[in-house]
């Protein structure tokens, strides 16, 4: 990808986000590394919703969180990005955003259990940061935030939000919305009473295969994105 598709795509990325309910006024926010050079990765601005991200506002930020091409203001929050972007090599996309049964399912002591596909895309791989409901807004603490994620794609901040870090956007993109409709199922299945066992732990990792090659990602959100594209001609 050129470095204008890849804005484009985090433009795209924006409004399928907020066309789902995933926006939270101007918070939030999207990155994704530069294929050319991985010490570097465009962000979404500040003070701009997900849905006005543009090639003119995205910026361009290295691994210490510095903006080094791009005159809009920088989210504060840029270490959660930066400092996953330092530990995990394989990563090339960072999401935060604070979705509401996400950010029920963080206030509670029950981990994402398999009551549904997404559930089972998540099912044991959820890392969880304790440390503060206040902005990520320090190196030590971005750092805290890596070191809770671990090698999973999915960390819930307590109180806070959720943090999804995964090789596309595409990827990304999809997994956050997974991640919080799996959360709503979860929600409403306990407040209606005991849930039923989950399946075998072997079933369950069929399926989180299944549901999680590269190309299903793709397929997903291409269908959202052309549903946004319809929406805007309407």
């Amino acid at each position: 990808m050129s470095h204008d598709d890849i804005k484009d795509a985090i433009i795209m990325a924006g409004k399928v986000l907020v066309a789902e309910g995933q926006d939270d006024f101007t918070r939030g926010h999207i990155s994704m590394r530069l294929p050319d050079n991985p010490s570097l990765f465009y962000m979404k601005a500040h003070s701009i919703g997900l849905d006005e991200i543009s090639r003119d506002n995205i910026l361009t930020i290295d691994l210490e969180g510095n903006v080094v091409a791009g005159t809009a203001r920088r989210h504060s929050e840029v270490y959660i990005h930066s400092e996953i972007f330092k530990v995990r090599a394989d990563v090339k996309c960072v999401l935060h955003t604070h979705p509401t049964y996400s950010i029920a399912l963080s206030s509670s002591t029950r981990p994402m259990k398999a009551l549904s596909q997404g559930g089972a895309l998540f099912h044991n791989e959820v890392g969880l940061y304790t440390d503060t409901i206040n902005l990520i807004r320090s190196h030590a603490m971005g750092a805290g935030c890596a070191k809770a994620l671990g090698p999973h794609s999915a960390l819930l901040l307590k109180n806070h939000g959720l943090v999804i870090a995964s090789q596309t956007i595409e990827e990304t993109v999809i997994r956050a919305l997974m991640f919080e409709n799996a959360a709503m199922i979860q929600a409403v299945a306990e407040a209606a009473g005991d849930t039923s066992k989950e399946f075998p732990a072997d079933d369950i990792a069929k399926l989180k295969h299944d549901i999680s090659r590269p190309e299903q990602f793709k397929i997903n959100f291409d269908y959202l994105a052309r549903r946004v594209k319809r929406r805007e001609k309407a």
